[in-house]
């Protein structure tokens, strides 16, 4: 049996996982609330092993790591994210990661999920790491899309189109829920359209 994947994304309701630096949303684009945090602690706080790209692992080192007592970042979820054990793909970087609990693994990451998906004993899940999981769902490796979506229109501010340059894909969704009444989690399994 092979362990689910899931890609977990936040995104502005035209599809941008952030904002470029004319953006002044603050974190989450300044929507998140109570819901929300407890629901993302939830999702961190099951058994699972977190799978990041290069380019996400350096964002999430310089933003999340070493998290201090007077931190921005000191809060539970991010503290739960970054204890979980993590595999980070890469081929430009090189080791050790200043990360608790995580292995760096060079080589391409269609080969590298394919191998975990065969070997984990729990759920694959990757926050962000856009074009590594947009290989992926080229590849069919991606069991879930989990997008988180907030209520904002990025037109002038947004960066990183979540699935420009993807493949075609039917998605059916299998989980939706609303959290402090505006943000929408959809969770979603793709198929090749």
């Amino acid at each position: 049996m092979t362990a689910t994947y899931t890609f977990d994304v936040f995104c502005s309701l035209d599809g941008y996982g952030s904002y470029n630096s004319r953006g002044d949303w603050g974190g989450y684009w300044g929507k998140h609330g109570p819901e929300f945090l407890d629901r993302r602690l939830a999702v961190y706080g099951e058994e699972q092993r977190m799978v990041l790209g290069a380019n996400t692992f350096r964002l999430f080192a310089r933003l999340l790591g070493p998290i201090t007592e007077e931190s921005e970042a000191n809060d539970p979820v991010n503290t739960r994210m970054r204890n979980l054990p993590t595999t980070v793909v890469s081929t430009t970087l090189d080791g050790p990661l200043d990360w608790p609990d995580a292995t760096l693994v060079n080589g391409d990451a269609v080969e590298v999920v394919a191998r975990l998906k065969e070997e984990s004993e729990v759920p694959l899940r990757s926050h962000g790491s856009l074009a590594m999981n947009r290989a992926l769902m080229a590849a069919g490796l991606v069991d879930r899309v989990q997008v988180t979506l907030f209520p904002v229109i990025t037109g002038q501010t947004g960066a990183a189109p979540v699935f420009q340059g993807a493949a075609d894909f039917h998605l059916e969704l299998i989980e939706q829920r609303t959290l402090d009444g505006r943000i929408q989690e959809l969770t979603y399994r793709p198929t090749p359209a």
